[in-house]
């Protein structure tokens, strides 16, 4: 498997996991929340849950194609933090923006 390849599937499960807490009212995709709809407060946990879970795959990768796993500072979790939060941008306006013009329609 080439490693250009391997980018741009590790960007693709990104993108799809950045906008998964925006598409289902359940918690994780298996608890029905207490009150009938999750919160955003609970998105939130779901989107930061989400980022390390992609983090561990991205490790899983880089050990799979260099044979090992390269330090990082702290500039390079704000670059991905941010970098997935950009990702989540999607989601975030369908589910708070969009999706109540398409209900009117």
């Amino acid at each position: 498997m080439s490693s250009g390849w391997l980018v741009w599937v590790y960007f693709s499960m990104a993108f799809v996991a950045a906008n998964l807490p925006w598409f289902s009212e359940r918690v994780f995709f298996l608890l029905e929340p207490k009150g009938g709809e999750k919160g955003p407060a609970m998105r939130l946990v779901e989107l930061l849950v989400l980022y390390f879970i992609i983090g561990g795959i991205g490790l899983g990768f880089e050990r799979q194609v260099t044979g090992s796993i390269h330090g990082q500072g702290w500039q390079f979790f704000a670059i991905t933090g941010a970098l997935f939060l950009v990702f989540a941008l999607p989601g975030f306006i369908y589910r708070y923006d969009l999706r109540k013009h398409l209900r009117h329609r």
